[in-house]
């Protein structure tokens, strides 16, 4: 084969126009769903301290930006509530006038055409803070399951279009489709959080979804960030029990479990660029230690690049906007 000089791979990055038309990994809005936290507290949207440019928003604001999202090109929220009253078995997460379940409907009045994502755990509701049934500090898998196809349906029969069980329990796929199906939703999509890890990354979310563990943590029923074939057996695991969309979690840290994942499985694939990951840009940008704007397309074109069809991060409003700007 020819080399240098003849070769010389410079050629195609002289000019804007020639480095855009080589390009061989394209973001677009319509890849993104843009995390929402919403509150049942009516004292306005309050920015979330750890995540600049965020906010946990009352049910109040969601119509104007549920609006805001469609007309930026952006198919899809993921919705996370935050309620006034909290319990041992999050009763919030399936009660028909839940946070969330009341979130839904403002939103698909709203704005008919955005699909509407529903976390499914109990995290945010329990006032223990774990995504399941506490048995001293230990959470019970079984007696979840029961709760989370509860939560799936109440969600559901409130609007949403995709429902995403994020607790981590054994089974949680097969226990969401049958309750699903067995209440008359087997059109209903599940996205399945099959790849997460036990990360350092959330710390910001658990500050804004108010669910930091009172006891113990997460590490019981979450993945250990050293695994990589752990994560090839959930996500096969999921597949056999009904998943529709797979989803890796954290996303950055994970790009070569993205990448496998991709490899392996044919089936749509997310991965959620999660708030430790936005908290750490927005903070060195601040600082001016980086350019903020061009490592956030850099970390987000890494994740499609990695093999993600779909891409969970607070960056999609910005990001949307400039590649509108570009268009």
């Amino acid at each position: 084969m020819a080399g240098f000089p003849i070769v010389r791979l410079r050629r195609l990055r002289g000019s804007e126009s020639v480095r855009r038309m080589v390009q061989e990994t394209r973001l677009s809005a319509s890849e993104f769903v843009y995390p929402l936290f919403v509150t049942e507290d009516p004292g306005g949207r309050k920015e979330i301290e750890p995540m600049p440019g965020c906010f946990q928003l009352p049910l109040s604001d969601l119509a104007a930006e549920a609006q805001e999202i469609a007309s930026l090109g952006i198919p899809s929220v993921l919705l996370f509530g935050l309620p006034n009253e909290k319990d041992p078995l999050g009763m919030q997460a399936y009660d028909s006038q839940g946070i969330i379940q009341q979130a839904v409907r403002a939103i698909k009045k709203a704005a008919p055409g955005l699909a509407v994502m529903t976390d499914v755990c109990l995290c945010e509701y329990t006032d223990h803070g774990h995504c399941g049934v506490l048995r001293g500090e230990s959470v019970d898998n079984d007696a979840t399951l029961e709760l989370l196809a509860k939560a799936a349906i109440a969600q559901v029969e409130a609007g949403a279009d995709i429902v995403g069980p994020s607790a981590m329990m054994d089974g949680q796929i097969a226990a969401l489709r049958k309750g699903l199906d067995g209440a008359g939703y087997s059109e209903t999509p599940i996205m399945a959080y099959a790849s997460k890890y036990a990360s350092a990354f959330y710390g910001p979310f658990r500050v804004a979804a108010d669910s930091v563990p009172q006891v113990g943590d997460r590490r019981g029923y979450q993945m250990d960030p050293a695994n990589a074939r752990m994560a090839l057996r959930e996500l096969e695991q999921d597949v056999e029990e009904g998943a529709d969309i797979l989803m890796v979690k954290p996303a950055l840290s994970y790009l070569d479990v993205i990448s496998k994942a991709r490899e392996r499985f044919p089936h749509p694939l997310a991965a959620y660029n999660v708030s430790g990951e936005y908290s750490m840009i927005k903070a060195a940008g601040d600082r001016g230690w980086l350019d903020a704007d061009r490592v956030a397309v850099e970390v987000l074109t890494s994740i499609k690049r990695a093999g993600a069809d779909i891409i969970i991060t607070y960056f999609a409003k910005d990001v949307a906007r400039w590649l509108k700007d570009e268009a």
